[in-house]
């Protein structure tokens, strides 16, 4: 399983988290902000993955 894979699941794992009926507000402060963290690794993994593609050979680079 890759990170971003990993980092899916943990989103999807807070969310069903956030959505129970039995949470106090202490933790939702802590879910809110992992999923934020995770949410910018995820960005910036995508970013990196974006950028190493259009950096492949072959590949033409647009103005």
């Amino acid at each position: 399983m890759s990170a971003l894979d990993e980092a899916i699941a943990e989103l999807e794992q807070a969310a069903a988290r956030l959505r129970s009926e039995e949470i106090d507000p202490e933790e939702v402060a802590e879910l809110a902000e992992r999923c934020a963290r995770l949410a910018a690794e995820v960005g910036a993994a995508l970013e990196r993955q974006a950028a190493a593609a259009a950096d492949a050979p072959g590949e033409e680079r647009l103005l």
